[in-house]
């Protein structure tokens, strides 16, 4: 074993396999009506960075332009109008929804044809069978993220807002240089085939000026608020959503968010801080000042832990979930990699 074999440090990911039940597809509620069995709603959260996050633009802007006249180049984050720092609602969603996709056993979302043949065919994106028929958009089979996120010609359940920064929190780090992923040299990736979630870590990797790539970042317990909506949702559902958000305190999860994730960056904890429930959709419709109250405080947690059993008793897979709380379980002691992965 030479010197850099030796000084390689732990893969800072995971592959949870697929189970080897296959998903239940089912006929999805649809968004052509507010169903009375369903549950229909707002939750505000408020999400704290806990780890140095940047979510990056594609846009490399000069620094004197964001209040940093040190650096000459920076990779950008969204800024609002009042230059508040932005989390685009669909990272969001599509953090939520891999690991949704994961712990109730359901399909992928997007496969690239290169390892389509490498993927259980069961676990394969949902498609609508009639999409040639523009009449016929009717789904009869869709996994349970599906149903809730959408799939291929078919809107999904739930929403979210960008997440805003509660104040100008505009700070700069610096990146080191990450690897690409290596699905072909690593047969783990497909033995057996499944989902990878990068692991949380105390703190965040900053590799200095001298050799890091400056990035536009919210720095450690930075707040940002935003908005989750959704309708027609099972309790089930509306609990499953709960438990990626960590308010399950039998498995205390984190959001993995936007880049530098093997090197700990994007660390995001979760608190709900009411839930606006749509009750009476006919009445609520029908006048200016809607009468319902924002449920807070005991009766939302009381709320959240039921939906949070129904959850787990209906739709959760206990054992997928247990493989990625061990994975994204936060707080953690867990430290990123410094150097070689």
């Amino acid at each position: 074993m030479n010197n850099n074999q030796q000084n390689i440090s732990p893969k800072p990911y995971e592959i949870v396999p697929f189970p080897k039940e296959k998903p239940q597809l089912k006929k999805p509620a649809g968004q052509h009506k507010y169903s009375a069995d369903r549950v229909h709603g707002c939750l505000s959260l408020n999400l704290t960075v806990e780890t140095a996050l940047h979510v990056a633009t594609g846009i490399v802007v000069m620094g004197k332009d964001i209040g940093q006249n040190g650096i000459s180049l920076i990779k950008e984050m969204m800024q609002s109008d009042g230059k508040k720092l932005l989390i685009p609602g669909s990272s969001l969603k599509g953090v939520v929804r891999s690991v949704y996709e994961a712990i109730t056993n359901s399909t992928l979302a997007v496969v690239t044809k290169k390892y389509k043949n490498k993927i259980p065919r069961e676990h394969l994106p949902c498609q609508n069978k009639n999409r040639l028929c523009p009449a016929s958009r009717v789904f009869n089979d869709l996994c349970p993220a599906s149903r809730v996120f959408g799939a291929l010609d078919w809107q999904g359940l739930i929403q979210f807002t960008d997440a805003e920064c509660v104040e100008v929190a505009n700070s700069v780090g610096f990146m080191p240089s990450l690897y690409r992923p290596r699905p072909d040299e690593r047969k783990k990736y497909f033995n057996p085939p499944g989902r990878k979630f990068y692991y949380h870590a105390q703190q965040a990797i900053d590799a200095g000026k001298q050799q890091g790539i400056p990035v536009q970042q919210a720095g450690k317990k930075v707040l940002f608020t935003t908005k989750l909506r959704f309708k027609n949702l099972t309790l089930a559902e509306l609990g499953t959503l709960l438990v990626i958000l960590g308010q399950d305190t039998k498995n205390p999860l984190a959001l993995k968010v936007g880049g530098g994730k093997p090197i700990g960056m994007g660390t995001m904890t979760t608190e709900v801080t009411e839930l606006d429930k749509y009750e009476a959709m006919k009445s609520r419709y029908l006048t200016y000042n809607s009468s319902d109250e924002p449920m807070i405080g005991q009766d939302l947690d009381k709320y959240m832990q039921k939906a949070i059993k129904a959850a787990h008793q209906e739709l959760i897979h206990a054992e997928q979930l247990q493989q990625v709380q061990k994975i994204l379980q936060y707080p953690t002691n867990r430290e990123a990699p410094r150097g070689l992965y």
